[in-house]
């Protein structure tokens, strides 16, 4: 508490002597000022650590003073009056103002407010970092008894529960053990997929989990009613940045639902966003739309033909809806989405795919300085953040509260900083993703590597008898040995996807609806 600064605002402040000394004596500096118009002055030029305001002055009450320090600072201000004021104790409750205490106080409630609010964050991060002990064995416990889709959905939920709470800190030490946690929970969870990916597929069992190709079928559809219903697909878009952004649609929309769906393999945009559009899984789509489908190896654009693949499922399900499909690939075409809200309305179904967190998660691997502000999986939340209340996304959702409309938020896969190599040699066309790879004849060191001999077994499209598909898991990525040292120092710690991890497959859907509904 040494060296905190404390402004005390009273038109009595002579008898207020042996409080300000019992403060000096604690450590703290105390100034004092004996109108509103005096503590506004010295708080124009001053940076105070927490203001005590009464309410009850002459000239500038208390009540008028605090409006206009809310205009110069977000220092705390705790108002002192006389009654129980209901006023008070809403603004009190409402947190415009941080505390009240009532006439007459002693020096020792003084003190005690001042360390409830000055050292309100070291008594959170000491309580969080408590709790987290508690937690840590019962998230390891949680780990080794996973057995299903779910047990790991409220994992994975839990971890980034714990990973957001613990942003805060400025201790080091406790985001670096659950960082060990949150590697062996993926390193469990790739046993896990490896296990069970082919037995969903070939057995159609009950644990399988709702998979890209059904998304829009089982999903989506039922919820096109009689209104227009907006889905936007971000991509690359992770349930850590869905929960960080959470808080600010909760203004606008009563949030229906939400859950989760898993990603197909690939996690890949070619793959499971041309499945969910399509409602086939990937080798469904290249025996039934061969000229909607290039192989990896192929050159030009991999999803060129989602709108397509849509009108195509529309007519198997019939289902006779008046859709748009928009492709937001920068700023201006984001503020053009917003700028023509009025006329999407007249349509039963909107797709917006949004592609900025995918430009980002990019950004980090071709941009040095992207690279430098997203160095570790806060700073990337941060910018995401930032990003998006800033963002012609956050003003669509906010045109978007005000009309009669429904709202999906969902992505077709996540994204992981990977950090740890894994050799592979293949033939010339070998595909060129560092999560995942497909061709003939493929060697790998088989550490953290699900090798898939007959892609047919999982629905994936094969260009000879021979190729076969590799997937790396937790933080791997594939490198060439010919030029091993350049793609370690090139792609380590960037955001890939295409492989298995809680962040790709584990992926948000969300319903949203007017809150004056």
């Amino acid at each position: 508490m040494e060296n905190f600064k404390i402004l005390w605002v009273d038109d009595e402040v002579d008898l207020l002597k042996p409080h300000i000394i019992f403060l000096e004596e604690k450590g703290f500096m105390v100034y004092s000022k004996t109108n509103g118009s005096d503590a506004l002055e010295i708080i124009k030029k001053n940076k105070f650590d927490i203001i005590f305001l009464d309410e009850n002055m002459p000239g500038l009450s208390g009540i008028e003073t605090f409006s206009e320090i809310k205009k110069i600072t977000n220092t705390p201000v705790v108002m002192i009056t006389k009654s129980e004021e209901e006023s008070i104790m809403e603004d009190a409750i409402g947190g415009k103002i941080t505390d009240y205490l009532i006439k007459p106080v002693n020096p020792h409630q003084i003190l005690s407010s001042i360390k409830r609010h000055l050292d309100f964050d070291r008594l959170i991060h000491n309580k969080v970092q408590s709790e987290y002990r508690k937690d840590y064995s019962i998230i390891s416990q949680s780990i080794s008894s996973a057995k299903n889709y779910e047990d790991w959905v409220n994992l994975y939920k839990e971890i980034i529960n714990w990973e957001l709470d613990l942003d805060n800190l400025e201790d080091n030490s406790i985001q670096e053990v659950l960082l060990m946690q949150k590697k062996e929970a993926n390193s469990s969870f790739f046993k896990f997929i490896k296990k069970s990916y082919v037995q969903w597929l070939e057995y159609k069992t009950d644990e399988m989990p709702l998979l890209s190709n059904e998304l829009m079928k089982k999903k989506v559809f039922p919820l096109v009613k009689n209104k227009p219903m907006f889905f936007i697909l971000i991509d690359n878009f992770r349930m850590d940045q869905w929960i960080l952004i959470k808080p600010f649609l909760e203004q606008f929309f009563n949030i229906s639902e939400d859950s989760t769906y898993c990603s197909i393999l690939p996690t890949s945009t070619q793959y499971a966003r041309n499945s969910i559009f399509s409602g086939f899984f990937p080798s469904q789509i290249k025996k039934q739309f061969p000229n909607y489908w290039v192989e990896d190896y192929e050159e030009g654009g991999k999803n060129l033909y989602e709108k397509e693949l849509f009108e195509e499922l529309l007519q198997r399900e019939n289902k006779r809806y008046k859709f748009t499909y928009n492709k937001v690939l920068n700023t201006d075409a984001g503020k053009k989405i917003v700028e023509k809200v009025n006329d999407l309305l007249n349509n039963d179904l909107n797709i917006i795919i949004y592609n900025f967190v995918d430009h980002l998660s990019h950004a980090k691997t071709d941009l040095k300085m992207i690279k430098e502000l997203a160095g570790n999986e806060k700073s990337y939340r941060d910018l995401t953040l930032t990003w998006f209340k800033n963002s012609p996304l956050f003003d669509l959702f906010k045109v978007l509260s005000l009309k009669n409309i429904d709202l999906i938020i969902t992505t077709d896969h996540g994204t992981i900083n990977v950090e740890t190599p894994s050799k592979i040699i293949g033939e010339r066309d070998i595909s060129n993703n560092l999560r995942y790879k497909t061709g003939r004849r493929m060697s790998f060191e088989s550490k953290n590597v699900f090798h898939v001999d007959n892609p047919q077994s999982v629905y994936l499209p094969s260009t000879n008898v021979s190729s076969s598909f590799v997937f790396a898991g937790t933080d791997y990525f594939f490198a060439y040995p010919n030029n091993f040292n350049h793609y370690v120092k090139y792609y380590k710690n960037t955001y890939q996807h295409g492989g298995i991890s809680l962040e790709e497959m584990i992926i948000p859907f969300v319903h949203l609806n007017n809150k004056n509904e």
